[in-house]
Formats: structure tokens, sequence, C-alpha cells
């Protein structure tokens, strides 16, 4: 029950990131647009990680990675970026 619970709040996560950037209501350089995309992905790749479902864990983990950038430089301050 717990994985389906997981599973499916990743999906709506990441979901909801699409739908947003798609209505341009978030962008890619959104915080919530990317934490969204990070914890959405952080959730399902623990539930691929219990199936051992490798193609999954491949797209998951590229996914929670892809989702880190944007938001190290949003933390950033602004005087470092010169």
């Amino acid at each position: 029950m717990l994985h389906q619970i997981f599973s499916l709040l990743g999906a709506a996560l990441i979901l909801a990131a699409y739908v947003a950037n798609q209505r341009e209501w978030l962008g890619p350089r959104d915080v919530s647009y990317n934490l969204m995309n990070l914890f959405g992905a952080l959730f399902l790749l623990w539930v691929a990680l219990v199936d051992w479902r490798w193609g999954f864990i491949i797209l998951e983990a590229v996914w929670a990675l892809a989702s880190i950038p944007p938001l190290l430089r949003r933390a950033r301050p602004a005087a470092a970026e010169g």
C-alpha cells in the first residue's frame, strides 16, 4: 500500500510540473517546478528500487539528477553570479 501511495504521489508531482509548464504557469527556472520534478522522481525512484525495475531506476535517477542543477543555481547569491 505504501508503494502505491509513493508511486501515485510521485506521478502526480511530475505531471503537475509538466502541466504547469505547458500552461506557462511555471517554467524550468522556477524553484517549485524543479522541486516537484525532484521529489516526484525520488518517490518513483524509491518504488523502482524496491522492485528492482532497472529501466525505471535509470529513468527516475536521471530525472532527479537533472532537477538538481537549476535548484543549486537558484541557491547561489546574486552577487556571486557576477
